[in-house]
This record gives C-alpha cells, structure tokens and sequence, in this order.
C-alpha cells in the first residue's frame, strides 16, 4: 500500500508538472482564441477584442491563467472545446474509450503472439524456426506503420472491398461494425510483434542455461512444463520492462494510424486540436494520455512483485 501510495503521488506530481509545462508552451503559441475568432468576424473592433480577451482571461499572465485553470480543472471544469462545442470532458471521454478499444485489443494481441514466438524461437535456436521468426520479427521492426496502413487500405478496401478504408461504425452502412477496426488493429499489431518478439527470444534464452532448468529437467518434467513454470516466469521479468514501453509508445504512436484510418480516438484529437489551436482540449487530451503511460508503468512495478516475490514493493527505492 505505501509503495502504491508513493507511486501515485509520483504520478500525480509529474502530471501537475507537466500539465504546466503544457500550458506554458500553449500559452506562448503565436495567435490566441480571441485572434482565431475576430479573423473571422472582419466587423470587430479594436474594443472588442479587448473585451473578449477579458473575457477569455488570455490578457493576464501565464502564472495567473494556469492557476486559474488548475482550480477549474479541480472542481471538474476541464473547459470549453473551440471547435467541438462543447465540453472538453465531453469530447475526450469518448475519444478515450475508442482509443483504449484499439490500443487495448491490439497490446493484448501483439503481446500475446510476440510472447508465443519468441519462446518458440527460444527453443528451437538456429533451426527454421528460430530463422523463420527472427525474419518475421525484423520484418515487422522494419515496415513503416503509415506505409503499411496505407498498402493495407489499397489491397483490402480499394482493390478487394472486403473491409473499409477507414471511419467509425455507422448505421445503414454496408459492413458490419467490428470491420472498421480490422485494419488499423492489424496495422498496430504487425509494427508491434517484432521488437518484444526479438526481446522475449534472448530473455528465454538466457534462463534456458540456467541451473535450476536443468534441474527441472532432471526430475523428468516435461519441456512444456519446465518452460511454463520455470522458464517463462523468470525470463518474464526484464520482458515486463519492454511491455511497459511499448504501451507507452503505442499511445503516442496511435496519432497517425487513427488519423490514416479516421478512427476517432485520442491520437486524433490531439492532432485535430492542436491544428485548431484548441487550447483547452489540446491540453487535457495530452494530460490523460500521460496519465495512461504512468499508469502502465505502476502496472509494470506491480508485474515484477508478481513474478517474483523477492522483489518486494515496500522495499523498492
């Protein structure tokens, strides 16, 4: 409890720090929402837009606005979205739960198959298996995620029409709802299995020679068995490390996939908002996509006590 305790606390001081960098990198953007909204009234005048800058509190300093945020955000005003209308918590809460439906399925996915390969490849070194892996995994390092979408969205929507190029689920429309996640979750997949699988086979490799696997296979354990028990517990521990990266970076490098496929998620919205200098909305999109990554990271922690119970979490420095 203290360790978890500590970690939020972690958690929490790094998002107000950060929360703050954000705003004052906003805030020190050329333009202001005042300055979008007078080009596009060629009637206002020079008094209105001092009134409106009063109103939208940009006039006072950044220290004085950030504050002025911070106790809004605290009693649940997360502000007014420029160019959604409506309420910044509105907008994000959807947005979020579509980007943890393709995030989510794909990690599970990626880190299921990448788990699977690298033991396997483990156990077979140098044979053509190992080599039929190790070429699938330098294959999937290689490929570019936009390049692959794209090759994906030509073959299977433009040329086959089997699945749709891109969007949201809709209704009336001719494929069912789960094909507008087929591509860009085979998109993330296929550009996230190489590098843990890679990971995984030296892990596995390196506790195969140790002592207590032989041992185990001297009592007349199965290979199976010793893997699952002896081998994958411990070879899980450094790999635990590198799926919690690799949460972290399918996170912020969901953007581009989601705005190739049109998938309305956080990668987009945080793209479409800072293109539309929506201040409020760039900023709690960017704030709970961090909050995501140090989540992963306190899930990380609690993995390795997990694995293995010398490492104890009170003790963890």
């Amino acid at each position: 409890m203290h360790f978890l305790l500590t970690r939020l606390g972690a958690a929490t001081l790094v998002i107000a720090l950060k929360s703050f960098i954000i705003f004052a990198l906003i805030g020190l953007m050329p333009g202001d929402p005042v300055d979008l909204l007078m080009t596009a009234n060629p009637d206002a005048t020079p008094e209105d837009v001092v009134k409106l800058r009063s109103i939208y509190g940009v006039d006072q300093p950044i220290m004085a606005r950030y504050f002025s945020w911070l106790l809004a955000a605290l009693q649940g005003d997360l502000g007014f979205s420029r160019i959604q209308h409506r309420p910044v918590l509105d907008v994000v809460v959807p947005a979020l739960g579509n980007t943890l439906m393709l995030t989510g399925t794909a990690f599970f996915i990626s880190t299921a198959i990448a788990l699977t390969l690298g033991t396997v490849a483990a156990l077979c070194p140098g044979r053509w298996q190992d080599k039929a892996i190790n070429l699938l995994a330098y294959c999937g390092i290689s490929l570019p995620g936009f390049w692959l979408g794209l090759l994906l969205i030509y073959v299977f929507a433009v040329k086959l029409g089997l699945l749709p190029a891109g969007g949201m689920p809709r209704a009336g429309e001719a494929h069912p709802a789960w094909a507008y996640i087929v591509l860009p979750l085979a998109t993330l997949v296929t550009v996230e299995i190489g590098g843990l699988t890679r990971y995984t086979r030296a892990a596995v490799l390196e506790v195969i020679g140790q002592d207590y696997v032989r041992t185990a296979h001297a009592k007349g354990l199965s290979t199976w068995r010793v893997v699952i028990r002896h081998v994958l517990r411990n070879a899980m521990i450094p790999v635990v490390t590198i799926i919690a990266l690799d949460f972290g970076h399918l996170l912020s490098g969901v953007t581009l996939i989601e705005t190739m496929f049109g998938w309305r998620g956080m990668g987009r919205l945080i793209y479409e908002s800072i293109m539309g200098n929506d201040y409020n909305l760039a900023l709690v999109c960017l704030l709970t996509t961090t909050a995501m990554i140090l989540l992963g990271s306190i899930l990380a922690d609690i993995a390795y006590a997990w694995l293995d119970p010398r490492i104890g979490l009170g003790d963890r420095r």
